[in-house]
């Protein structure tokens, strides 16, 4: 909308791509973060549930190679998991099944690529 302040425009696709929502400051709760311009409140961030990031940042993944992340070579799979750990995917429960899953290859697999050298 036309009058829709321009930080929070600015905003906008930073919240997007964390997966978090945009809320109006009066509608922020204990564990939101409201954001000011100019010392008044703009907008709210509500984050989204750290449990929910993994599925987020693999779809995210998915989009950007164009294809399920299973059909990627082995070399590429090797690549989305350096990246994976790099992002602190495998520090979450789970991390590891989740992400052997959406590649397609056992936990093993997952684990030997962790190990291998770039």
């Amino acid at each position: 909308m036309s009058d829709e302040h321009p930080f929070r425009t600015a905003v906008e696709p930073l919240v997007a791509a964390l997966g978090g929502q945009l809320l109006e400051p009066e509608a922020a709760g204990a564990d939101d973060v409201v954001l000011s311009w100019e010392g008044s409140p703009v907008v709210a961030v509500r984050l989204p549930h750290l449990a929910d990031s993994l599925d987020r940042i693999l779809s995210d993944l998915e989009r950007r190679h164009g294809m399920p992340l299973a059909q990627l070579d082995r070399k590429e799979k090797q690549s989305v998991v350096r990246n994976l750990e790099a992002r602190g995917a495998f520090t979450l429960r789970h991390g590891v099944e989740t992400v052997a899953a959406a590649l397609g290859v056992s936990r093993f697999t997952v684990y030997n690529y962790l190990n291998r050298a770039p």
